[in-house]
């Protein structure tokens, strides 16, 4: 498998009928059900539905965190459906990036450190001063996690994510437990990065607002897409009602 996406004409994700069953006592739980859905490379989807609707199921498949019960999901040339774990293991590490509503940093390293831990083990990355300047954090880099307020922690992880230059940027309420204007402020450098860096972003979120900023809106209920609808004008985070 090639590590990280060569030039490629067509999706850069394709699902042909994509379900998720999770086997319980009490029955089993149809998390997706046949989904299908073709992703261009560096199109910003933004994901909306309610609870338990299948979103976040739907991106740990296509980050290679999970795998479905059934159908197809490829990267390009790269089938997710059928992989061993070692070549999932490769292929988050050199293409997908992570950005998750909890920072999920480590606190006894500094921003620089936290950011450092990605760095090491990618093929081709930013240094971390890079990816911390990219996202406004020159003078924040050697604080520790405790020392950054919440927006401050979730752009160090914005910047963790983007270190590796990945073809794939999956974050699953990013703006989640963040006050509107850390929000904003992390959409800003979500966006901005995606652009430099040439991603596919996909982003669940529950605040409708976000869908704004979308080049295509995909909405979940009960484990499958019940509407799609393209952005006829994108707007900037900071443009948006939030």
């Amino acid at each position: 498998m090639a590590a990280a996406a060569p030039a490629h004409t067509g999706p850069a994700i394709e699902m042909r009928g994509l379900t998720k069953v999770y086997r319980t006592e009490a029955g089993d739980v149809h998390a997706l059900r046949g989904v299908d859905l073709a992703i261009m490379p560096g199109e910003t989807l933004v994901l909306l539905g309610p609870s338990g609707s299948g979103k976040s199921t739907l991106l740990n498949i296509l980050g290679g965190l999970d795998r479905a019960s059934s159908g197809s999901a490829r990267f390009h040339d790269f089938e997710l459906t059928t992989a061993g774990a070692d070549q999932l293991t490769r292929y988050r590490r050199a293409s997908v990036g992570f950005i998750f509503q909890f920072f999920n940093l480590v606190p006894s390293l500094t921003a620089r450190e936290n950011v450092a831990l990605i760095t090491e083990i990618a093929r081709n990355p930013m240094t971390p001063e890079e990816a911390l300047a990219r996202v406004g954090l020159a003078d924040r880099m050697d604080h520790f996690p405790a020392q950054l307020s919440g927006g401050q922690q979730q752009r160090v992880a914005v910047a963790r994510a983007i270190a590796k230059r990945p073809a794939l940027l999956f974050c699953d309420e990013p703006t989640g437990s963040l006050d509107s204007e850390s929000g904003v402020q992390v959409l800003e450098a979500i966006a901005e990065v995606t652009r430099d860096v040439g991603a596919t972003t996909m982003i669940v979120s529950h605040n409708t607002d976000i869908a704004a900023m979308a080049d295509r809106i995909i909405r979940f209920r009960d484990g499958q897409i019940t509407e799609i609808e393209v952005n006829a004008r994108k707007v900037a985070p900071r443009e948006m009602s939030w």
